[in-house]
């Protein structure tokens, strides 16, 4: 992806947690350039009354949005009609949606109908129509945990049998994991069955927008792959450039 490629970073304040923000801002600016940094809600409500500091250390613009009847959210028809301002107004390549509501699956798709890159972000509880909307889906309470050299991100998981719980419990299963990786090898592969697994990554993002090395424990997609034990990896230098490649393991 363009590292000059400009986003607007939009945010349900009623969905997210103030204490995610420098997380949003830190992954969003691995993608790109932060043009508009907007959330939305109502901020006469005193429990948003934290976000106060927040908004003013990170630059974040809020916009008021009453609740004019009960049952119905006006933050989320907001926050629309400003992606599609915004839209339209071409001075973006992409834009990331943050809220963990179904709402917005539709918006989600109309952006990526128009060209836009989506980048959606919410916590796990996040309906998966939403996440399949999205190019790329990031979930929350991983950004906000420490990987560190590959280890499990949480202190708790530290026996074999606590690591293959988290796997387990990943957005993806280990066992849909390992089939896709094997299907996205036999569809790529040379004749030696060798094949780059940088673009077996980004094959797995876009068929698994939720898909991300750190929702296994793990800081490299290298360090995921030898986990699983069902595949040989391998490094070569091209034009004075690094490539690691992946082959299906056929002693498994």
């Amino acid at each position: 992806m363009n590292d000059d490629k400009r986003f607007a970073v939009l945010i349900d304040a009623d969905n997210v947690s103030d204490k995610y923000i420098k997380h949003i801002l830190d992954e969003m600016s691995n993608y790109g350039i932060i043009t508009y940094k907007r959330i939305y809600g109502d901020w006469t409500k005193p429990t948003l009354g934290p976000w106060k500091n927040v908004l003013l250390d990170n630059s974040i613009t809020p916009i008021q949005q009453y609740g004019y009847t009960t049952g119905k959210n006006a933050t989320d028809s907001a926050m629309i009609i400003d992606a599609m301002d915004i839209l339209y107004s071409g001075n973006v390549e992409g834009f990331c949606i943050v809220s963990s509501d179904s709402d917005f699956t539709r918006l989600a798709s109309r952006l990526r109908e128009s060209g836009m890159y989506v980048v959606g972000m919410g916590e796990k509880k996040t309906p998966s129509a939403f996440v399949s909307a999205c190019n790329m889906f990031k979930y929350l309470e991983i950004l906000t945990q420490n990987v560190n050299a590959g280890e499990p991100v949480t202190a708790v998981n530290k026996t074999k049998a606590d690591k293959k719980e988290l796997v387990d419990d990943a957005p993806t299963p280990q066992i849909d994991l390992i089939n896709a990786i094997t299907s996205i090898v036999n569809d790529t592969s040379d004749e030696d069955g060798w094949c780059s697994l940088g673009q077996v990554g980004n094959i797995l993002t876009k068929r698994y927008p939720d898909f991300d090395v750190r929702n296994y424990g793990f800081n490299k997609l290298t360090k995921l792959v030898r986990s699983l034990q069902k595949f040989e990896i391998k490094s070569e230098k091209k034009n004075n450039q690094g490539q690691i490649y992946i082959r299906i393991n056929d002693k498994e």
